[in-house]
This record gives C-alpha cells, structure tokens and sequence, in this order.
C-alpha cells in the first residue's frame, strides 16, 4: 500500500490499534484511493455480537476523538448488527461475520 498523508496515517494507525485493543476479529484493509475521493483508506472489521460490534465501534470513536479527528458521520450504531464510521480519510466499517 502507497504511503498516506500523514493525517491519514496517524488516524488509520489510531483506528487499527483501537480495534487491536478490543480484540477485532478479521481486520482487513482497502486502499480506496484508485476508487474513489470519499476517503483514502477503509477498514472492515467483525465482532462476536452486537455488544461487541458497539464496543468496537465506541472504542475507534473514543481513540479518534483523543487524537483530535472528530466522526464526520456514524450509521448504524442503535442496532450494532453494522457499524459505519466515516472518519473522513479513513472509513471503518465494523459488523458482525
């Protein structure tokens, strides 16, 4: 994968030790860049139920908001079947297998 900006790569570096810490199950990683301008990187994750789906989620907010980017935009959190987080730069996408 290409290098990102720096901004990018801080909070794609924050996003993945964020999900790291709660124990994501199967992270993958898209470089996006090619596709489209919405963002520069994605990142899929699974959780083992909805509360960790939830979890998840919280904790790459959290970890965001603490390296000082705020969420653009966050779908589906109420039922944490699926979790969007559009980080600008960096999309998460976290959701059960």
């Amino acid at each position: 994968m290409n290098a990102f900006d720096a901004d990018t790569q801080r909070l794609y570096d924050t996003a993945l030790n964020a999900l790291a810490d709660l124990k994501a199950q199967h992270v993958t990683t898209l470089d996006v860049r090619p596709l489209t301008s919405l963002a520069d990187v994605m990142i899929i994750a699974s959780g083992t139920s909805t509360r960790h789906v939830k979890a998840l989620a919280d904790e790459v907010q959290e970890k965001a908001r603490a390296a000082g980017f705020m969420p653009v935009g966050i779908e589906g959190e109420k039922e944490g079947e699926w979790v969007l987080i559009d980080l600008a730069g960096v999309i998460v996408h976290v959701m059960l297998p």
